[in-house]
């Protein structure tokens, strides 16, 4: 069997995936990337060729998720990244076929790669589940009810998970991001309105870009086995929490 560790990335065709992708092929893994459109894996697998194997996968999916683990020889690194938001309605007119989705995916979606993975995982020296959730797993806002449900969810699997791994080398770190830049976050939460996706980001000096996400997940990931990065909140500097963001110049000094 090869000695080249391996990384498995959830939702790794697009955003904060693709750039975790890109940071631990530089750091010497094989990564394989899951999701469900083929289009955007297999262009990531093309940029990092010979490094990254694209399959189908749908976190929701108990079939899909067993199809890519039972694919693997073995497995070092966990990435469960995907999931997402949809919507901003308050509580008292939420949709909850949205509540739904974005339960299925942040929590459930977690939880099914990880009872499917671990098996894997305690066979390597280096195991380590990284989740990525989000500070609305620890704050909530208006109209982010759903979201920060979700998100909710997703961190107290890690920090329960974290307690029932005791005694065993697999690390399990939460990586909670604020704002951050992609091209399809905002824009599939707001259903689409390219307009008021734009205006979410507007006036921010230097809002977090996917790649910095990706640098804190290489970071974590890099350390010693016995060093556990429990959770790391990494927030712009505009962003003081999740509904307090400055708009408008910051003086950074070095003229960045």
């Amino acid at each position: 069997m090869s000695q080249t560790p391996v990384a498995l990335v959830t939702g790794g065709g697009t955003g904060i995936g693709a750039a975790v992708t890109r940071r631990l092929v530089a750091d010497g893994y094989a990564v394989v990337i899951g999701g469900r459109r083929q289009d955007r894996l297999d262009a990531v697998a093309a940029e990092l060729a010979g490094s990254v194997t694209a399959v189908q996968l749908d976190v929701t999916d108990a079939q899909s998720v067993a199809s890519v683990i039972s694919s693997l020889e073995r497995l070092d690194v966990l990435v469960n990244n995907a999931g997402g938001a949809i919507g901003l309605s308050p509580v008292e007119d939420g949709d909850l076929g949205e509540w739904e989705a974005m339960f299925a995916t942040n929590v459930l979606g977690t939880v099914r790669m990880t009872q499917a993975a671990l098996p894997l995982l305690r066979a390597s020296a280096r195991a380590t589940i990284v989740n990525i959730s989000s500070i609305a797993g620890e704050r909530v806002y208006v109209g982010g009810g759903g979201y920060a449900a979700a998100k909710h969810g997703q961190s107290v699997v890690s920090e329960t998970l974290r307690l029932e791994l005791n005694g065993s080398h697999v690390r399990v770190v939460e990586i909670r991001p604020g704002m951050v830049q992609t091209e399809e976050f905002s824009l599939t939460r707001l259903h689409g309105d390219r307009a008021a996706a734009d205006r979410v980001y507007e006036g921010v000096d230097h809002p977090l870009v996917a790649d910095d996400v990706a640098a804190c997940v290489s970071f974590a990931v890099g350390l010693p086995q016995h060093v556990n990065i429990d959770t790391l909140v990494v927030k712009p500097v505009a962003q003081a929490a999740p509904h307090q963001l400055h708009r408008g110049p910051i003086d950074w000094q070095d003229g960045s």
